[in-house]
């Protein structure tokens, strides 16, 4: 199926070969410092973290997968893009103040200030896993099985040229590059979903559609529905999206270091708190041009697609985008999935080095640290490849990668969230939480996957069981681990130090945030109204 032209082949070239350079031009500008090379030498502004955090977020996965999910259920998997609007206002007025008043490079750091260093090392664990295996490795293989249906290119060699030119920035330039390079890539994401859809909606009147009316009888009104649909068909209800993509997504947008690591760069607590309201407004735009062309795709080539509902995105490009402009959008697909790698490479490194060498010998040099940031990169770089090509029979990428989070999200959000809403919070409730609630979400997400293998019926999510769905699961989980937070620290009887720079009162937020906070929960109000 490959009809890429040698014009389209040389923008593509030309878009990879001008990243790298983009990239590495700027790491000569970051200070020679680990703080310069894992913070940015704290100088991001509003513009640079808003672009770099929706940049960071948007990979392969949401493009291929919203793109599928359109396909097959609508714009209710939409809810997983709007909601964040909501989550980054509370990671600008409920964490932000905190992460820059303790002044910490990593989040497992903030949880040795607020508890212990045992809840240090799980986090750190949590999240140099949850970079390799899905950041990187999720993100790798949702961007070769593009480029295998359009090049017939290996997944394997796919994955190793993205790896190579991404890698190349990352390691040498450190955040500048990372966060240079996700803006540059912002514009030419958005710019490539945008063109599909709009050539999309342009093709509807061959296949008989002329009105939104005519769209909805040919693709089902619920299609086009956010919150009212029937639950029996999707398998969830509106609160369940909800309330479980509230857990996943405090974890995803406050509390991961991927995410996280933007905002930490910050020059100032305002402009960290401007970024993060300038993603949420961006985050606006995923529906329009990432799962509506899924939705536009049924109506344009179900026959086409028929169960192969991986390649919708792929068929959408090479139906609908004349020479040229198939080499935009496959710059747009490596846009993604070089931007999201890029910020996970970046945050594993931050993590190695500060997390686990800087434990085990403190007072390493700058130069130190930043060698072995790259060498470490390098060697994650080289298992995620290795991990990325087995992806290929897990099921639907966009899901199963929310289902893999649900496992340990609810326990960090819990100590995270009441560790900074309530002193009561001890070192034993934290660590507690942590092992247990995670190990209890990974044992059900296991018996669900395989416990058939070895003859162990699922009657968790299982209709004819319990129904209760991942998403539901989710919030049930975070339920349980206050519990057990709760639980521990009322009996726990030994004294917790939390430092005074805590629960000082902050500085109250500039009006430009108060009032773009109001407009972006207005905006979204609007779209539900729309869409209900």
């Amino acid at each position: 199926m490959n009809s890429i032209s040698g014009i389209d082949l040389a923008i593509i070239v030309i878009y990879l070969l001008a990243i790298v350079f983009i990239g590495l031009w700027y790491s000569r500008k970051r200070k020679n410092t680990s703080e310069g090379y894992f913070l940015a030498g704290k100088s991001l502004t509003w513009t640079v973290i808003g672009a770099s955090l929706f940049a960071s977020n948007i990979s392969t996965v949401h493009l291929v997968g919203l793109a599928e999910s359109g396909f097959k259920d609508g714009i209710v998997w939409g809810n997983f893009e709007w909601f964040s609007a909501f989550e980054l206002i509370i990671l600008a007025f409920i964490f932000v103040p905190f992460y820059l008043r303790t002044k910490i490079t990593t989040l497992p750091e903030f949880l040795e200030k607020r508890y212990d260093s045992r809840s240090r090392v799980i986090l750190a664990v949590f999240s140099i896993l949850a970079a390799l295996f899905m950041h990187i490795g999720v993100s790798f293989y949702a961007g070769a099985v593009v480029f295998e249906r359009m090049f017939d290119l290996n997944i394997l060699t796919s994955i190793i040229i993205i790896a190579i030119a991404t890698g190349i920035y990352t390691i040498i330039g450190g955040l500048v590059s990372v966060v240079i390079t996700e803006t540059v890539q912002t514009v030419i994401l958005i710019l490539g979903a945008l063109t599909i859809t709009v050539l999309a909606i342009y093709q509807l009147p061959e296949v008989g559609i002329h009105s939104y009316e005519d769209l909805k009888e040919v693709v089902d009104p619920d299609r086009l529905k956010a919150v009212s649909f029937d639950e029996t068909k999707k398998g969830f209800t509106f609160l369940d999206i909800f309330l479980g993509h509230l857990v996943l997504g405090i974890w995803y947008w406050c509390t991961d270091q991927t995410i996280v690591q933007r905002v930490l760069g910050a020059k100032s607590e305002r402009q960290a708190k401007l970024g993060a309201l300038f993603a949420g407004f961006l985050k606006i735009l995923p529906v329009f041009i990432m799962v509506v062309p899924g939705i536009l795709a049924f109506a344009l080539f179900s026959e086409t697609i028929g169960e192969d509902t991986k390649s919708v995105l792929p068929v959408m490009i090479l139906e609908l985008m004349p020479i040229g402009l198939k080499g935009l959008m496959v710059a747009a697909l490596l846009a993604a999935v070089m931007s999201s790698v890029a910020a996970a490479l970046n945050s594993c490194s931050t993590l190695i080095v500060y997390d686990i060498f800087d434990k085990l010998k403190p007072g390493l040099s700058d130069s130190k640290k930043i060698k072995i940031g790259q060498i470490t990169s390098v060697v994650v770089l080289i298992l995620a490849v290795t991990w990325s090509p087995f992806l290929g029979n897990l099921g639907a990428i966009f899901e199963l990668i929310n289902q893999m989070f649900s496992v340990f999200a609810p326990s960090i959000v819990t100590v995270f969230l009441w560790g900074i809403l309530s002193k009561k919070g001890t070192a034993n409730a934290s660590f507690w939480t942590l092992i247990g609630g995670s190990l209890f979400a990974a044992v059900i997400f296991l018996i669900e996957k395989y416990g058939t293998v070895y003859g162990i019926k699922n009657y968790i999510s299982n209709p004819e069981g319990l129904g209760i769905n991942w998403l539901r699961q989710t919030y049930l989980y975070f339920i349980i681990s206050s519990v057990i937070y709760g639980i521990v620290a009322y009996f726990d009887k030994s004294v917790q130090h939390i430092p005074d720079t805590f629960y000082l009162k902050t500085r109250e937020s500039s009006k430009i945030v108060n009032r773009l906070s109001l407009l972006l929960i207005g905006t979204m109000l609007i779209i539900y109204v729309i869409f209900y």
